[in-house]
């Protein structure tokens, strides 16, 4: 199975890459396509998609913590 991808976007979105299955809390699916954003900062109307809404209104800059070689 090909690895997915999530990139986390500074100030934005979550980018997903790959085959994925997206399902709501009651287990319905949303149609999704090879690559799409997730919204991260809760301003999208069209949750949990990303819109864009985020622009200027959103302060994010995720970094991963470096692991040091033993």
């Amino acid at each position: 199975m090909a690895k997915v991808q999530i990139k986390v976007n500074d100030n934005g979105s979550l980018r997903v890459t790959g085959d994925v299955e997206l399902i709501d809390a009651d287990g319905n699916v949303f149609e999704t396509k090879s690559t799409f954003s997730l919204c991260r900062c809760g301003l999208s109307e069209k949750k949990p998609f990303c819109d864009g809404n985020h622009k200027g209104q959103f302060d994010s800059c995720v970094r991963a913590k470096k692991v040091l070689d033993e």
